[in-house]
């Protein structure tokens, strides 16, 4: 009850917490006695949510997390020096392509060298936009290395350029990310180092002011970080990043297009694309599986505004890295991506046909170009999905005996 005043009483406040603490304590235990418990040698650490329904029957739900918590250059191994390392020469994965899956168990120095440039490249049919790129492409290339990896990275700014770039790589944990470190103008070429501290699946972007610039003309990719322990073997995996772009002309306006400051402070965004360009992944371009092959895909958001709402149309994720990290939800429908952020989504397709992938904003696929496909090839499961079994007239006046 409120007093005169609007307030409510404190005695209420505290009767109220009370309870609150008291049926939130009986709940936890009761539901701490049906939980899954996991074991020392469970290689998933387990966070149990627990859900009791009004015919009092008590359901787990766990999120687990796929590597194991460890304290940061814990192991022998993080103690060699560098100079005892073995060098390898990192490879780059181009989309829809990934970076090779990491196929040792040591660490390792990883050397990279990334070029930037500044090219005209279509981001629609008929429609060209001078791209800020890493590596020439949009999204910017796939970096891959193992959790305790020292990686050399040296950037390169070609001397064509018109403009400074450098890159901050969210994956490294040091000022800036590695962008003042890699700051060069056209003509130069700047080496940094680092250790790869945590694993997970980071966005790495250009940081030069105008720093929404420089992210919105393209120049945005992702770092893998592959836990010590590896992921599971999958039959394919892809690598796909959505981007916003703000052009002078709406959406399908044909020609070379300019980049617009205001709409992009406005965030009204012309485009919404996966992989730099409206149907980068559609039709000839469509990624291809077969039924039953599990399927990994390495999803980022290179904004450099919008979150995105990942689904695929037709079929539920698995398991899904929720942001990229440890952390893993199970039998996902869409899955948010923060401008900035990426996910790791899994799933096996169960039935043959052509899946679209989009932004489930969904005025940006059918409208703004956020839309890809997945075709998938084998044999049909009537079991699972039948096609149309019957089609006939409907007549909402007609009674049950048909009338």
């Amino acid at each position: 009850m409120r007093k005169a005043t609007g307030n409510l009483s404190s005695g209420l406040i505290i009767g109220a917490a009370a309870v609150f603490v008291t049926l939130a304590v009986a709940l936890a235990l009761s539901g701490r006695a049906g939980a899954a418990t996991t074991t020392d040698t469970d290689a998933a650490l387990q966070q149990v949510a627990t859900v009791e329904s009004h015919d009092t029957h008590v359901h787990d739900f766990s999120i687990a997390g796929l590597w194991p918590e460890r304290a940061l250059r814990a192991d022998p191994e993080d103690q060699i020096p560098v100079e005892d390392l073995p060098v390898i020469e990192g490879v780059l994965g181009y989309a829809p392509n990934v970076a090779p899956a990491i196929d040792r168990d040591y660490r390792a120095h990883v050397t990279y060298e990334l070029e930037t440039t500044e090219e005209v490249l279509e981001l629609a049919d008929g429609v060209e936009y001078r791209f800020w790129t890493f590596g020439g492409s949009v999204p910017g290339p796939m970096i891959r290395v193992r959790e305790g990896d020292y990686v050399t990275f040296t950037l390169q700014n070609r001397p064509d350029s018109m403009m400074p770039h450098n890159i901050d790589l969210h994956a490294v944990n040091g000022q800036g990310g590695g962008a003042e470190a890699t700051l060069i103008s056209p003509g130069q070429q700047a080496t940094f180092a680092f250790t790869a501290l945590n694993p997970g699946v980071y966005i790495y972007h250009c940081a030069t002011a105008p720093v929404g610039m420089h992210i919105a003309n393209g120049m945005y990719g992702l770092i893998v970080v592959e836990p010590k322990e590896g992921f599971e073997p999958v039959d394919k995996e892809f690598y796909v990043v959505q981007g916003d772009f703000y052009t002078k002309g709406d959406f399908g306006e044909r020609g070379l297009q300019e980049f617009d400051m205001m709409r992009a402070v406005d965030e009204d965004a012309a485009y919404v694309v996966f992989n730099g360009r409206a149907g980068s992944m559609v039709g000839d371009n469509a990624l291809n599986v077969k039924v039953g092959e599990t399927v990994r895909m390495f999803v980022g958001n290179g904004g450099p505004n919008l979150t995105s709402s990942f689904h695929i149309i037709g079929e539920i994720f698995d398991r899904v890295w929720l942001e990229g990290g440890a952390m893993v939800n199970r039998d996902v429908q869409t899955t948010t991506i923060p401008a900035g952020g990426a996910a790791v989504v899994e799933f096996t397709l169960d039935a043959p046909g052509t899946y679209n992938m989009v932004d489930h904003a969904i005025f940006r696929a059918f409208n703004k170009g956020a839309v890809g496909q997945l075709v998938a090839t084998g044999d049909h499961d009537h079991v699972v999905f039948s096609d149309r079994i019957d089609l006939r007239p409907y007549n909402p006046g007609a009674t049950a005996a048909g009338e």
